[in-house]
């Protein structure tokens, strides 16, 4: 952790809840003109598209799970490395998973590779990650002890599955191929995945108020009008007002003495009131150290880098 140059993580598995803390997170740097400089956890995969599909035959080949959520499918060291050099520096090397097309075309590559590692804009307030490994702890590795605040994005298991299948049956897999790669992730799930979840500082689940007990057969995926937020305060209750944070978000309620449910229509405006003096409070501190008194109105603000790179 640095309280000169502060890292803020984004962990988890599903696309839409950490879409979301993106999108309050992005509204709050440009109301206190913070620059962020964007990292995406997909840029640590150690394998490309085509690669990582030769390798995951390989691995049923020879009885062995291969998935994107562990480590012999990422660069944990690297990670690390980023993390370690940033909190020391406020810079550090990271790449581009090329997810799109047009993001690829924009970079003359082709999809589902890499950009070349690329040295991050010093002219910086704080590093933004978001990825799946943000809190993971491997062996000597422990990426969970860098960032000055980490958020967990949880997932309902069935929804993040739903989403998933959704996504890559839109994609052109077919049904037994995607059982397949869920089957695969489980173990690698459970075992890097999940724990992160006991390492942050809040925590932001989902849960759907509709029947998703069968992800593989579903007509829609749940709406928000159709969903709730659990909010697990976990390591930050003593920092906030909870009588008062009940009466800012309409609807919403106490489950727990350190958690609290918020109606989905208000999930983007409660992250936003939760997360706001969090980040503020990293940044006043920042700034004392670097002994900035006054920020440029024309300094500009914002996500660095982030390239709408909107997947994990």
């Amino acid at each position: 952790m640095s309280a000169e140059y502060p890292i803020v993580a984004i962990t988890g598995a599903s696309d839409y809840s950490t879409s979301m803390i993106t999108q309050a997170l992005q509204h709050i740097f440009y109301r206190e003109r913070i620059k962020a400089v964007y990292v995406s956890g997909s840029g640590f995969h150690r394998y490309d598209r085509k690669t990582m599909q030769v390798e995951v035959e390989k691995a049923h080949a020879e009885g062995r799970k291969l998935s994107h959520f562990g480590p012999e499918g990422n660069y944990f060291d690297k990670l690390e490395s980023l993390f370690f050099q940033y909190a020391a520096t406020g810079t550090g090397q990271f790449r581009y998973y090329l997810h799109s097309d047009g993001f690829a075309k924009e970079m003359g590559l082709e999809p589902g590779t890499f950009s070349p590692w690329l040295q991050m804009d010093p002219d910086n307030d704080l590093l933004l990650y978001r990825g799946l490994h943000g809190g993971v702890i491997h062996e000597d590795i422990d990426i969970s002890s860098y960032p000055d605040l980490l958020i967990g994005a949880v997932p309902s298991i069935n929804l993040e599955m739903m989403r998933r299948i959704d996504r890559d049956l839109r994609q052109g897999s077919s049904e037994e191929a995607v059982r397949q790669v869920v089957l695969d992730r489980l173990p690698d799930y459970v075992q890097y995945i999940t724990p992160q979840f006991g390492r942050t500082h809040i925590n932001f689940q989902i849960m759907p108020m509709v029947d998703t007990s069968n992800p593989f057969q579903f007509d829609e995926l749940p709406s928000l009008e159709e969903s709730y937020l659990v909010i697990h305060f976990q390591k930050l209750t003593k920092q906030f007002d909870l009588p008062k944070l009940l009466k800012l978000i309409p609807n919403s309620m106490m489950s727990r003495r350190d958690q609290m449910v918020v109606p989905g229509p208000q999930m983007k405006t409660a992250v936003e009131i939760i997360l706001m003096p969090l980040i503020t409070q990293l940044i006043e501190k920042s700034r004392q150290i670097k002994g900035i008194s006054e920020v440029s109105p024309t300094r500009g603000a914002g996500i660095l880098g982030f390239k709408g790179q909107l997947v994990s």
